[in-house]
């Protein structure tokens, strides 16, 4: 695979984005394998390759399957970690059974040394994905994705208190703040409103770490981006 299709196109990435790099297993075959694994791997080097993303569900791979053990054994090479898409797919064409948050298990067991993120929490199986996470000391949750469109947050979180507390109930009963990150899946959700809605699902004291410290231990190349943000707003 070109890596200028990897990057999106992009000759230079811009400065102020990072990324995960999506594995795109359906353009993998035995001819190119050793040239995707080599781009990808020249990409991962880059400041702005902040780890893997896998489409788990959209792409009809388990994610413990062995197409995916050269990339894993990549990000433990590399410190990166992976983030897997699990939960509901925005597509009728995804199926479900390989977007459960219980395939992450054993991935995580065979891969210990690789950080793995459960995206979405694994909206609807929340609880599953918080035993995954609990259970397992290289696996973490984020919380992007939970609602999609425009919405008032006041309006949500009374319209919809049963599954904010239920989101509450099993977070809570991990009791590991310290594994959970905020995210938006912006563009599908008001960035805005969103933010209020998982303040009011994450408890106060832990709104330090959900957005801002846990993302740094998981994501560990962002901290190369702190210092130019700061040079920028002194400026």
């Amino acid at each position: 695979i070109n890596p200028q299709i990897i990057t999106h196109g992009f000759t230079k990435f811009p400065p102020y984005l990072a990324q995960c790099l999506g594995i795109a297993t359906d353009m993998i075959t035995a001819e190119n394998r050793e040239q995707t694994l080599a781009a990808y791997e020249k990409l991962l080097q880059e400041p702005s390759s902040l780890g893997f993303k896998i489409y788990a569900g959209y792409q009809h791979y388990f994610v413990d399957d062995e197409i995916y053990h050269p990339f894993f054994k990549m990000a433990e090479k590399y410190d990166v970690p992976v983030v897997i898409h699990t939960g509901d797919t925005a597509s009728s064409h995804g199926k479900l059974k390989y977007a459960h948050p219980l395939t992450v298990d054993e991935a995580a067991v065979d891969f210990p040394k690789v950080r793995f993120v459960i995206a979405h929490c694994g909206n609807p199986w929340i609880i599953d994905a918080t035993e995954v996470a609990m259970k397992n000391p290289n696996v973490y949750l984020d919380m992007s994705g939970l609602i999609e469109g425009l919405v008032d947050s006041t309006e949500f979180l009374r319209e919809r208190a049963g599954y904010i507390e239920h989101l509450k109930t099993w977070l809570n009963y991990m009791d590991r703040y310290d594994k959970v990150m905020y995210g938006s899946d912006w563009p599908l959700a008001d960035m805005k409103n969103y933010i209020e809605i998982i303040k009011a699902v994450i408890p106060k004291k832990y709104h330090q770490a959900v957005f801002y410290d846990n993302a740094l231990n998981v994501f560990r190349k962002l901290k190369n981006y702190l210092p130019r943000e700061k040079a920028a707003r002194t400026d």
